[in-house]
């Protein structure tokens, strides 16, 4: 069995460690210990978490607020490209232990890390339909010695509680617009990902010391649930940024029923349906389809988990999928040769859709492919796709095979219809609303699909999966609160204040009211 400091010593510059007003605090130990999920019993990263991190951990940022806040805006955005100048240098060791980590293919994890320094980019950009632009202010005449002014401000100390399946770059999207906006964050990362997360932090975290910034600007706690509640049921924090699945959301939000101004942004998954018409480009359809359902192991919110297809056309499509799935290669992510999915994350995510699957089965799915642990690469936890055809979707809960619910793992259902009418109502037959696709070339569709699909990533002729952070990114009904993250990230980051300033004499005296002079003698 390898060892934690093995696995990450050539990466990590401390041992496992919380961060706390820019001082590491080591905390050995193995009540958590994270996994290369390709090699089964290699331990990445090893620690105890201490709950009790946590306060002094929002103290530091709160201590750190004002003086960071109050600094130039181009002198945080100073700091941000120092940051962006580390990940780009470091970013062969950033992809590297994302796929120790997660067991993403190592592709993928070069397009995470790349994303990085991408997002500074995109946070300091100051174009026409750039972020910086709705978070400017703004000053006009109220009169002739009256001025308006609009102008924003940090909320403060924020949360940043980070998933296991974009370990780096979604706290990354969080955090980076937190910055430049004056805010302090304290991060948790899931305890699935913890060597991500402290490396992340560590690079934060350098790039504030080259510039002399205030410790505590940044702060890192790593747990499991306990040291989650604590840090989100804080008093201390003002901001909560989160992205994970919908159960855990829900207990956020219970949790902040008594805070009306704490700004709450969920980012929670999605049930993701794809439309298919009889006149879709097959070939395109069949290609994005099989990525989007089956991309990082079916470990992303935007996967394509639900098809609808024409019945003009299914008979064509479908065995294409087939196809393309089963030609999918499964191996380990760091292999040389080109993996197109690695393991999924543990052994327990693995029994999860193994289980779905014989229930679905039980209850009335066709099961077309059977997803299943490959017997070739037992030392790790793989799985094969898994596609099965369903009656029809419905929007409750339940073990039926066509019930709401993420599958969060390599399993595409499929259903056809005979209209656009039937189609649009099962590909909006979900509490979700994260991300929805059609492929079709006729523009009366197009338009009523982009009006009609009840999500906030719409698609044409491409998957659901991915998504261009030049764009707003989230979703409604349980998969986020229209708190949009990517490009809007800079919007829920800072709170707009207005202002009168009167420069002159001009106050009146009001019907009713009176007033002399001699009473200021």
């Amino acid at each position: 069995m390898t060892t934690a400091a093995t696995a990450t010593g050539d990466v990590l510059a401390n041992p496992p460690a919380n961060l706390i007003a820019g001082k590491y605090e080591p905390i050995a130990g193995d009540a958590l210990v994270s996994y290369d999920p390709s090699e089964r019993g290699r331990i990445v990263w090893s620690g105890s978490p201490v709950v009790d991190h946590v306060d002094p951990a929002v103290a530091a940022a709160r201590e750190a607020l004002k003086p960071w806040s109050r600094w130039d805006i181009e002198k945080r955005a100073d700091v941000l490209l120092r940051y962006k100048a580390i990940v780009q240098d470091r970013a062969a060791d950033i992809a590297d232990l994302i796929a120790q980590e997660t067991g993403k293919a190592l592709w993928d994890c070069k397009g995470e890390a790349a994303a990085l320094a991408g997002k500074v980019d995109i946070t300091l950009e100051q174009g026409e339909h750039a972020g910086r632009q709705r978070v400017a202010g703004f000053s006009l005449n109220l009169g002739d010695t009256k001025e308006g002014r609009c102008w924003f401000r940090p909320h403060g100390v924020m949360a940043v509680v980070g998933p296991f399946n974009f370990p780096a770059h979604l706290p990354n999207g969080h955090i980076v617009p937190a910055l430049l906006t004056g805010n302090t964050v304290v991060l948790k990362p899931s305890d699935k990902v913890p060597a991500v997360g402290q490396l992340i932090i560590e690079l934060f975290q350098r790039a504030l010391d080259d510039a002399g910034a205030p410790k505590g600007v940044v702060n890192l706690v790593q747990g499991k649930a306990d040291v989650a509640q604590k840090l989100v049921n804080h008093d201390g924090v003002d901001g909560i940024l989160f992205t994970g699945s919908w159960p855990v959301g829900r207990k956020i939000l219970e949790s902040n029923l008594d805070r009306p101004g704490r700004i709450v942004a969920l980012e929670m998954g999605g049930n993701n349906g794809v439309l298919v018409m009889p006149d879709a480009d097959l070939k395109q359809a069949a290609i994005e389809i099989a990525r989007g359902a089956f991309v990082t192991t079916g470990q992303r919110c935007t996967c394509g988990r639900r098809l609808i297809v024409h019945e003009a056309v299914a008979d064509k499509l479908i065995p294409a999928i087939l196809k393309a799935a089963g030609a999918m290669v499964i191996g380990p992510p760091r292999s040389e040769a080109p993996v197109f999915m690695g393991p999924i994350i543990d052994d327990h995510a693995r029994d999860a859709v193994l289980d779905y699957q014989t229930r679905a089965a039980e209850r009335g799915g066709e099961v077309l492919m059977q997803a299943s642990a490959p017997a070739s690469l037992d030392q790790g936890s793989y799985i094969t796709p898994g596609v099965m055809r369903v009656d029809k979707f419905t929007a409750n809960d339940g073990d039926d095979a066509g019930c709401d619910i993420e599958v969060f793992g390599p399993m595409l259902r499929i259903t056809t219809v005979s209209s656009y009418e039937e189609g649009i109502e099962q590909v909006n037959a979900t509490r979700y609303g994260l991300a929805a696709s059609v492929f079709t070339k006729d523009d009366a569709v197009i338009n009523d699909f982009l009006a009609d699909a009840r999500a906030g990533c719409v698609n044409l002729n491409c998957a659901t999966a991915g998504a261009s952070s030049k764009l707003p990114f989230g979703g409604l009904g349980t998969s986020g609160n229209h708190r949009p993250a990517g490009a809007f990230a800079l919007d829920y980051c800072a709170y707009p204040v207005a202002g009168m300033l009167e420069r002159g004499d001009a106050a009146v005296v009001a019907p009713g009211m009176a007033f002399e002079d001699s009473w200021l003698a």
